[in-house]
């Protein structure tokens, strides 16, 4: 088995035990609490891609680790996080959307406004990308409530 399907019986475990219980505010892997599975967030904004980040460019921020492809992508991370950071936590944006939380595929993503997204599945995606606008929306006023426990 490995991480990322150790994380998405993770999350699912979790939902299913706890539904009314505050949800992490980071989507991270339950062994090392690793963000969106290794991938460097600052990647898609220079790189335009998902890029793998290395353990020894690491940061930890928001109750998890992000890793990082370079130094220069550690440091502007830790400059500005939320401008870097996936939106919903790193949960599926899709599923937010919908009012629940899902793990998430880093090669399913999207910017959109100079905000990251990431989804399930590129299946998930496409549905995502049919009225991303309604999404986002959605999501925005859904992602509060989901944080709560509500």
């Amino acid at each position: 088995m490995n991480l990322r399907s150790i994380s998405r019986f993770a999350v699912a475990v979790c939902f299913v035990a706890s539904a009314a219980a505050a949800l992490s505010p980071v989507n991270k892997s339950l062994l090392g609490g690793v963000a969106i599975d290794g991938y460097d967030p600052v990647a898609y904004f220079t790189d335009g891609k998902p890029v793998e980040g290395r353990k020894e460019f690491a940061y930890d921020w928001g109750g998890a680790t992000w890793r990082f492809a370079s130094a220069g992508h550690r440091d502007l991370f830790a400059a500005a996080p939320g401008k870097y950071a996936p939106q919903y936590g790193g949960y599926c944006a899709w599923a937010v959307s919908n009012n629940y939380t899902a793990d998430t595929d880093p090669q399913a993503w999207s910017i959109v406004d100079g905000r990251l997204f990431l989804n399930y599945s590129l299946e998930v995606r496409s549905k995502w990308e049919q009225d991303v606008p309604g999404n986002i929306g959605r999501a925005d006023r859904n992602w509060p409530k989901l944080l709560a426990g509500e």
